[in-house]
């Protein structure tokens, strides 16, 4: 596994029940979903989009069974489905819905892993009073944040973890998508006090078997637990 960073906290130990993780990012655009699907590749997880805005194309859900070569039942139908590609509440309000947190429950897998893909970054408006953080505070459930190659990925991501420590949600690591940054990933790991788990590399062509191999090359099961 490439090393560019020590971990900067000692690897604490998780029961099975907690193989559920949310995965979420310093904003849209990262490739947090492609990391999803080589998550749920790694952990033999089912998958869930609880928030899908914009159905135009592929949406995120066909992506990960597509990069993940996933069954049917192994992936968990989406609570709410937007026409638009926008903000999911902007979306909400030209379909004439209304995102309620208060109704996304976390389904039952029967044991099996499960992997939550997040809607943008945090601070992501689900409603005109609630954020996506809000969402993960009550879930409770331990989160990896990916974080981007771009002049501003300390920044952003310190800010996410800052936001996600306010509310007492356990970060399990950050994953870096994109080149090689060795002195942005030092500085917010230990600045922010989070493990680093690993980089995944830009793909192309982006396959299955591609992403698959990078994936395990790349990042250890153990580290998710």
């Amino acid at each position: 596994m490439e090393n560019e960073v020590g971990t900067t906290l000692d690897k604490r130990s998780r029961s099975a029940s907690q193989q559920r993780i949310v995965v979420t990012a310093t904003g849209a655009g990262v490739g947090k979903t492609v990391f999803c699907a080589g998550l749920v590749n790694l952990l033999g997880a089912k998958f869930w989009k609880p928030i899908q805005a914009g159905l135009e194309g592929e949406t995120d859900t066909e992506c990960v069974a597509r990069l993940a070569s996933l069954p049917p039942d192994r992936i968990v139908p989406e609570g709410y489905r937007l026409q638009t590609t926008v903000w999911p509440h902007c979306s909400a309000e030209i379909d004439e819905a209304r995102i309620k947190p208060e109704l996304l429950d976390v389904p039952d897998t029967g044991g099996q892993p499960l992997v939550i893909e997040g809607t943008g970054g945090l601070m992501e408006p689900l409603n005109c009073g609630s954020l996506y953080v809000d969402l993960l505070e009550r879930w409770r459930i331990p989160v990896v944040l990916c974080t981007s190659t771009t002049a501003s990925t300390i920044n952003c991501s310190l800010l996410s973890i800052e936001a996600l420590r306010r509310r007492q949600i356990d970060i399990l690591g950050v994953a870096l998508i994109g080149e090689k940054n060795p002195d942005a990933v030092r500085a917010i790991c230990e600045i922010g006090r989070v493990r680093w788990l690993g980089r995944l590399p830009w793909i192309a062509p982006l396959s299955a078997d591609g992403l698959e191999t990078a994936f395990k090359v790349s990042f250890l099961r153990d580290d998710f637990k």
